[in-house]
């Protein structure tokens, strides 16, 4: 089977490139091979075939299950962390089952219904931080995402279980960041103790500390069952299958950890480049606030979700840096033509949304933030993907756009903000996903006030 070109270097080197700076190496693949390549990261591990064709993204997420599929098995590297019941690492009727389990909270009014939790959490966390004293953006991000999946989420909202698992699962969260974490999925065979090395023991214990208090939870629900609750964990305990069977104990603990995982980092790290891109380019502040402030005090949430500034500023936001760089992996189960070359039955294909997201014949000046290109045009689904597509496309997409859009109008209607510095930040992989090259530093410079009056029209 010939596959398309791709680099020729030792496949350990490839797999040490992908490690470090996955986002460089794409782009010098597609440079030199163009907009179909394979690279080859361990002997191991089967070649992989990236596209960033939207004709081509197009073919293989339109046709999942039938010529392609997205096979558990690949997404094993996940395990260790999710589970196996996580809707990321099963496949075929179960993955099913489990998607259509996991949906309904994420949909309509129980969606919004979140709102008011979010421009809490948001008020909260943000107040903390003084004029005049500077601080990392992303940490404060980070602390509103992961308040908000732990009162959205889980239902906890204050006591001794809420503190201790945040703590844990905070903790978790920034060891699996690392880009040795990433090493240690790549190579299962480090995945124990050196002898003082003890970097993989340490993360497995703080899981089973986390797992210990996720558990006590949900055999407590259990006992006390209350059908007034409305966060996410209450919805998935009451919901059945087809067959009119719920949840098991593991496969919500594992869900729960999976919703954490994909809706905090990726969120966190969304938000904290919204914010520097912001301040970094003062017209688009200057068109964000205008438009926030003919809201006056308290905006209705809805309408602040269908602000078209705001919205391309997020949509903007997503495509110049995704969070997360590539579609999850499609195995070829019949023989297909993609991109000029027949692909044989296991052959590996992934999209990549960075490239994509890259192209100048889509996004011209593509290094260039500019949220007007959202309010100019409308792009496919195969052209803009920052939450992937097909079966495996982000659950939680509605959620994370509702988040990402309230946390910014609240935390920009409250303060006047500023960047220590404004050099450049680029993207890097920071764990599965990836993050700013450095820390992004603002400072707060004053209190604001909403100077317009209030245009609110309707409720949530």
């Amino acid at each position: 089977m010939k596959l398309p070109n791709g680099p020729q270097i030792p496949a350990l080197l490839q797999m040490l490139r992908w490690i470090t700076n996955p986002m460089s190496f794409m782009e010098a693949c597609a440079k030199r091979y163009g907009e179909i390549f394979t690279i080859r990261l361990e002997k191991n591990f089967p070649p992989l075939v990236i596209v960033s064709n939207p004709q081509a993204q197009q073919q293989i997420l339109t046709n999942d299950t039938k010529e392609l599929e997205a096979p558990g098995e690949m997404n094993e590297e996940f395990e260790s962390l999710l589970g196996k019941h996580s809707v990321i690492t099963i496949s075929g009727a179960e993955h099913q089952r489990q998607r259509q389990l996991l949906m309904p909270p994420f949909h309509g009014e129980r969606m919004r219904n979140y709102s008011q939790v979010i421009t809490d959490v948001t008020k909260e966390v943000i107040s903390q931080y003084q004029i005049g004293k500077s601080f990392n953006i992303r940490s404060a991000t980070q602390a509103i995402t992961l308040r908000v999946i732990m009162q959205a989420v889980f239902g906890l909202y204050e006591g001794p279980r809420a503190e201790k698992l945040q703590q844990f699962l905070g903790d978790l969260l920034e060891k699996a960041s690392s880009r040795l974490s990433v090493a240690l999925l790549y190579f299962p065979a480090l995945q124990r103790d050196f002898g003082p090395i003890n970097f993989w023991g340490k993360q497995k214990r703080l899981q089973q500390e986390a797992d210990e208090l996720i558990y006590q939870e949900i055999r407590e629900r259990r006992e006390q069952a209350d059908s007034s609750r409305t966060d996410i964990l209450s919805l998935l305990m009451a919901a059945r299958d087809e067959a009119g069977q719920p949840m098991t104990d593991e496969e919500l603990r594992d869900e729960l950890v999976t919703l954490l995982v994909a809706g905090h980092e990726t969120t966190a790290t969304a938000l904290a480049w919204a914010l520097y891109w912001i301040h970094k380019i003062p017209s688009v502040r200057q068109k964000l606030l205008q438009e926030l402030d003919r809201l006056g005090d308290n905006p209705d949430p809805n309408i602040i979700f269908k602000l078209p500034y705001l919205n391309a500023v997020c949509s903007e936001t997503l495509r110049i840096y995704p969070v997360g760089i590539l579609t999850f992996p499609r195995v070829v189960k019949t023989p297909i033509l993609l991109g000029g070359y027949e692909l044989e039955p296991g052959t590996v294909v992934l999209g990549s949304i960075y490239l994509t997201h890259q192209r100048e014949d889509i996004y011209p000046q593509p290094k260039q933030f500019k949220p007007e290109r959202f309010l100019e045009r409308q792009f496919s689904a195969y052209e803009y993907l920052p939450f992937g597509g097909g079966a495996r496309r982000c659950i939680g997409l509605a959620f994370a756009q509702l988040e990402m859009k309230l946390a910014l109008a609240q935390i920009l209607s409250s303060k006047e903000l500023e960047l220590v510095n404004k050099g450049e930040v680029r993207p890097k992989r920071r764990g599965l996903v990836t993050g700013p090259d450095r820390p992004i530093e603002m400072v707060v410079t004053s209190q604001r006030q909403v100077k317009s009056p209030i245009l609110q029209t309707s409720t949530v």
